[in-house]
């Protein structure tokens, strides 16, 4: 039984807990101005992507934009469907491209597999989005969210900025990068693991009601999300 009282002492505990949340909004601002002043870096390989329209390279990704933000997609080349979270995440997005085109922002998904695996789920699940196959490049590998054979048989794995031990050939993340007048093109930000959970507004809905994430079996959404076509109706 969770603890009931009055409504002058829930005021009270209430009003406490907003002071704590207005010194995480001013600590969050604090933090989103770090990240955008972090360095950049200089892209200087020339990625070729397969896409829709065939080949096409990471300027082209931006589509007319100076910013591009990519997500990095777990569907391998040998997988049968795209990772339940990154749908989880793409489902999330979908609603806020349109916005973030218009403040000039492009937005791509990029993953090993090839398009014929990676357009029929696209279409299955109903997402409008670029999405191209980084299958005949080093991309993934680039950004720490693909891991080859050799990798993956020592055991450990570099990804978010650690080592760690090899549990998947691919993982999840997403990178930023900022193409200037000269067509130059520099790396400016990626997060991985946890840093997803900004993108999930489900969680800002379950963070606010009593029962939480309710995440008691694996600690994480795979104990409960489902690709958005395979949920049971909820009684």
């Amino acid at each position: 039984m969770h603890q009931v009282v009055s409504r002058d002492e829930w005021l009270a505990a209430r009003k406490e807990l907003l002071r704590k949340e207005k010194e995480f909004t001013r600590l969050r601002d604090r933090l989103s101005a770090e990240r955008r002043a972090l360095p950049w870096v200089k892209v200087e390989k020339n990625y070729v992507f397969e896409g829709p329209n065939g080949s096409e390279t990471l300027a082209d990704l931006f589509d007319g934009q100076s910013q591009l933000v990519i997500k990095h997609f777990m569907f391998g080349p040998d997988w049968s469907e795209g990772c339940i979270g990154c749908s989880f995440e793409l489902d999330h997005t979908m609603g806020a491209l349109m916005h973030i085109r218009h403040h000039g922002v492009a937005y791509a998904v990029v993953s090993r597999a090839p398009l014929a695996k990676t357009e029929p789920f696209r279409r299955r699940m109903g997402w409008d989005v670029k999405w191209v196959s980084s299958y005949g490049n080093d991309f993934n590998y680039d950004f720490n969210v693909s891991f080859t054979p050799e990798q993956l048989a020592s055991g450990q794995v570099i990804y978010n900025y650690d080592t760690r031990p090899a549990m998947s050939d691919e993982l999840s993340g997403r990178s930023v990068f900022y193409k200037d007048a000269d067509g130059q093109i520099f790396h400016t930000y990626s997060s991985y693991g946890r840093g997803g959970e900004l993108f999930l507004g489900s969680y800002s809905f379950l963070d606010i009601v009593p029962n939480g994430r309710d995440e008691t079996i694996n600690g994480n959404l795979s104990d409960w999300v489902r690709h958005h076509d395979r949920y049971e109706e909820r009684p």
